[in-house]
């Protein structure tokens, strides 16, 4: 069977195709955000190619393409703002729509957006987002000392991953910190004003490419994820896999086994940020719980499997 995988969204495609049997022969379609390459030459590649099955991260353009061009059978990978967002705007809201009614199979990699998803195409189906075992893995704790470091892993988009939150929980903590988060995000600019205002020891360092993010999660004692939307980011899920104690919002009613909070205020998170960091077996104890769970939900081989499961009787029922 050949697959075309179009697109990627948190090098999710990229970490399947990684971990998807090797007798699969997989193409992998990528694109950059510059407006010829999500245009005209995303359009080509999907035109040109040839595959037995299709499977399209991103309920956009490269999906509305892919069905127009006739590509099938095709699954459409939904990974959040497509649906949480983009469905109800003016301009992309009908692209959205369209490529929910008409793909055959339809995977959400986030349980928030599962029921947005079966209004529209009842084979919608909640798929967990698989890790990187060969980049993201457990190494014991630091060292204890008294200056901890804490990586804050979300890109400053106050609204969607509420890192302005963290801040102010932060500049409340009794323990001596040093911060390090990646100067990117909407809201950069006005994360670098708060800290400042704040008086938070923070280091903003450029983007690094994902096999190094481990780096920067080994190093610190504690990682923050986000304080947003209350779905399960991958940055927490690869934190999560490096052994670090990961704090980071979810909406228990969609993750009731998750060893993470939902959060009701600043004060809640400045509580637990003391609590791990002042409290080393509570520190490790947190790591053993979200080391579990994510051996249990998101272990890449066992999302391959079932993402092949899919495939297998996708091509099955369409011949």
């Amino acid at each position: 069977m050949k697959v075309v995988m179009v697109n990627d969204c948190a090098y999710v495609g990229e970490t399947l195709i990684k971990y998807l049997p090797k007798e699969l022969e997989v193409v992998h379609l990528k694109r950059s955000r510059g407006l010829l390459d999500k245009t005209l030459r995303i359009a080509w590649k999907i035109l040109k190619s040839k595959g037995d099955l299709y499977h399209v991260h991103y309920l956009l353009q490269d999906c509305y393409l892919a069905l127009k061009f006739g590509k099938r059978p095709i699954i459409g990978h939904a990974h959040g703002s497509d649906l949480r967002d983009t469905l109800r705007s003016k301009k992309w809201g009908r692209i959205v729509k369209y490529n929910l009614e008409n793909c055959d199979k339809i995977l959400v990699s986030i349980p928030t957006i599962l029921e947005i998803a079966k209004e529209f195409n009842e084979t919608a189906e909640y798929m967990p987002n698989p890790y990187d075992q060969e980049i993201f893995y457990p190494k014991p704790l630091p060292p204890e000392r008294e200056v901890k470091n804490v990586f804050i892993a979300s890109k400053h988009d106050f609204r969607l991953k509420g890192t302005d939150k963290f801040f102010y929980a932060l500049s409340n903590v009794s323990v001596p910190l040093k911060i390090k988060s990646i100067r990117s995000g909407v809201n950069f600019r006005d994360a670098e004003k708060l800290t400042r205002r704040l008086k938070l020891d923070v280091q903003f360092i450029s983007k690094v490419p994902h096999q190094r993010m481990n780096e920067l999660y080994w190093e610190s004692d504690l990682v923050l994820g986000s304080y947003g939307t209350g779905q399960l980011d991958m940055v927490a899920i690869e934190a999560m896999a490096c052994g670090r104690p990961v704090i980071h919002h979810i909406y228990k009613k969609y993750y009731p086994d998750c060893p993470l909070e939902e959060f009701s205020s600043t004060e809640d998170v400045k509580e637990i940020i003391e609590k791990i960091l002042l409290d080393r077996k509570e520190a490790e104890r947190r790591v053993k719980l979200q080391l579990e769970y994510i051996e249990k939900n998101h272990n890449p081989y066992k999302i391959a499997k079932l993402v092949m499961d899919i495939y297998c009787l996708l091509k099955h029922d369409y011949i």
